[in-house]
């Protein structure tokens, strides 16, 4: 037997009208249930899942009902906002006048870090694709050392590296917030470049957004030259080049996906600008100086030309936000439902999945640690400096 389990008495009341449970029940182990009864669970588990269900679908009815009609009169509506049909002729002629002609291309990257005490190398990929099999590739590998310089006294070297790497994080953690904000603006900057200067397609697809937050905060925001660089880029694409349409996998928006839950199989919406988002950044951001005066810029000039707006492409799938120019947002929900609707049980466009499934084939991680483990094999030490994860049996 082992001890009494104390008794607590803990209060949270926001926690508690979220899952419908005080928080101290959640933490007395008593009402857990044993891993041999685990099947007992099941009850409660179907139970919650229909009323959700039920919930969002009454809802649904009243969003048709009350919001749609309100959506061309909303604040921040573009011209032309509002719910669409589009019908199957249209998706025809989407298909055979521009995707599987070549006329649409995809572009998504993905990066993996090998950590070790020596070294800590990191790969980013991207990979933009077509369906008439025109695909390109392009990859950059970074090289973290905590000491590059060589003292003249190894003892001064030794101290000097032992005071840098008391400051990083665990091995095999290279995953803090520094770090992670900066591999992940260098792909999204990548993506967007790739798209705008490499891809000769009449239309560009991307993953997420034309304005990402990886590229207007953190790192790219600490720095006037750089900042300026991601704007740059992003006003190139969006008022120079216009036909584009980005897709999200799983945006913050969940307001925005509650309406889209209420569209039907083939509709889509068109509902704000990126406006709204942008300016709640810059009075959370803690922009100062030139590089507020640079988005400032930003938000009244280019941020009102971006169209935010949903899709459904089947029955069988969830809506999905989509971000397309404001003067050709109707075609690019046109073009993200063609695409989506040759899978229909995601209804998530196709050639974005196929442009990961080219970038992680061909620099997933799988390929990268195995070239790394071989270069450490050459030096004779195979194994000294993996972290414990890598050579755990599984």
């Amino acid at each position: 037997m082992g001890e009494a389990l104390p008794v607590l008495d803990v209060q949270d009341p926001e926690f508690e009208a979220a899952y419908g449970e005080p928080f101290a029940q959640t933490l007395n182990l008593s009402t857990w249930a044993l891993g041999e009864n685990l099947a007992e669970l099941y009850g409660r588990l179907e139970e919650e899942v229909t009323r959700a269900v039920e919930q969002e679908n009454r809802i649904r009815e009243v969003i048709r009902r009350e919001v749609f009609p309100r959506i061309p009169t909303a604040d921040g509506a573009p011209e032309g906002a509002g719910v669409y049909q589009a019908a199957g002729g249209d998706l025809e002629r989407v298909h055979r006048g521009l995707l599987f002609n070549g006329g649409l291309e995809a572009c998504d990257g993905t990066s993996v870090v090998h950590d070790t005490i020596p070294l800590t190398i990191t790969q980013i990929g991207v990979c933009l694709v077509s369906y008439n099999g025109q695909q390109g590739t392009w990859a950059h590998r970074l090289f973290r050392r905590d000491l590059r310089e060589t003292a003249a006294d190894p003892v001064d070297e030794a101290l000097a590296l032992l005071q840098r790497r008391d400051k990083r994080e665990g091995q095999g953690l290279e995953g803090s917030r520094l770090s992670e904000l900066a591999r992940r603006g260098i792909m999204a900057y990548a993506e967007r470049a790739i798209l705008l200067y490499r891809s000769q397609a009449r239309w560009r697809m991307g993953h997420g957004s034309p304005a990402p937050f990886d590229l207007l905060t953190g790192l790219w925001a600490s720095n006037p030259d750089r900042i300026q660089l991601s704007l740059d880029l992003i006003t190139d694409l969006v008022a120079g080049y216009r036909r584009f349409i980005f897709v999200p996998s799983a945006p913050a928006a969940r307001e925005m996906l509650t309406i889209g839950n209420a569209l039907r199989p083939l509709e889509f919406a068109i509902l704000t600008t990126l406006e709204v988002s942008v300016r709640r950044l810059l009075n959370t951001g803690g922009y100062r100086g030139p590089v507020r005066t640079k988005m400032e810029q930003f938000c009244a000039e280019i941020a009102p030309q971006i169209a935010v707006g949903l899709y459904r492409a089947s029955s069988a799938a969830p809506a999905y936000l989509f971000y397309a120019h404001v003067d050709h947002a109707f075609e690019a929900a046109l073009i993200a439902l063609a695409d989506s609707v040759l899978q229909e049980h995601r209804g998530f466009p196709m050639l974005i999945d196929l442009a990961d499934t080219v970038c992680r084939a061909t620099f997933g991680a799988d390929a990268f640690t195995s070239s790394v483990q071989l270069a450490y094999t050459e030096t004779g030490q195979p194994f000294r400096f993996l972290g414990e994860r890598e050579t755990r049996h599984r």
